[in-house]
């Protein structure tokens, strides 16, 4: 089964999943220009702020269209970058935060191979809302297993490709983090790598999303985490200026 995406399906969710932050920002606007027209500030004052505003809420709409309505993300032709063979028989993890959109279209892009499918969602450590929304409309892979961060139900150096798409942000804690890394090392082959995709905190995505790239992490610490839990290499590529690739070999 493939998961067939409506047009702006991204758009929508975040809508959806976000929808605490818009309600709050159009009524936080709403009242700064009654206030402002109480006031009789001058016009240009409040065209400014009220552009401000609409910058705020619309610009990561734009940018998550693009990213990832647009671009071509969930048809993954960009894996063909690191030499993956679609004929291959791989063994193939893709772990994810709760929510999951990627599953399906990645069986259907490796066929021939085997996927499990791990969710490290916590509802004790991941509380934050959007995250609770989209889980509760996630769509489960089969035989989907719910795991902790620190522990992976696989044995040692059996697989080949371990996929975090969007997801390991979520786990927010740099110890946390840095333990999961280190069972995805310990379950990769020697020459088995994590693929991990993820907005990262700079430029491009302050001017996409504002202060809300704080919920993203620098490429310093994903290279620094990734190192800590004894990775061999670690590889950034970009798929558009607001979305980074990270490939990491094992050993």
């Amino acid at each position: 089964m493939e998961i067939k995406r409506r047009k702006f399906q991204s758009v929508l969710n975040i809508l959806s999943f976000n929808r605490h932050f818009y309600i709050i920002g159009i009524l936080v606007w709403a009242s700064i220009l009654i206030t402002l027209i109480l006031l009789k500030t001058p016009l240009l004052w409040i065209f400014s702020i009220s552009l401000a505003f609409i910058y705020g809420l619309l610009m990561p709409l734009i940018i998550s269209a693009y990213v990832y309505d647009f671009s071509g993300y969930y048809d993954f032709n960009w894996l063909q970058q690191f030499g993956l063979s679609r004929e291959k028989t791989l063994n193939l993890i893709n772990i994810n935060a709760g929510f999951d959109e990627t599953s399906y279209i990645l069986k259907n892009n490796f066929k021939a191979s085997e996927l499990q499918v791990f969710d490290f969602y916590n509802p004790v450590r991941h509380t934050e809302p959007a995250i609770v929304r989209a889980r509760k409309i996630s769509m489960t892979y089969p035989n989907t297993t719910e795991i902790q961060s620190n522990y992976i139900p696989v044995k040692d150096n059996t697989v080949d490709i371990i996929f975090l798409l969007s997801a390991a942000h979520e786990i927010r804690s740099h110890t946390e983090r840095i333990v999961f890394l280190k069972e995805c090392k310990r379950i990769c082959k020697p020459n088995g790598r994590v693929i991990t995709v993820e907005h990262l905190r700079d430029l491009p995505n302050f001017l996409a999303f504002s202060f809300g790239f704080t919920h993203f992490f620098s490429e310093t610490t994903w290279r620094n985490a990734f190192q800590e839990a004894g990775f061999a290499t670690f590889e950034e590529t970009k798929f558009t200026p607001f979305m980074s690739i990270f490939n990491c070999q094992a050993s």
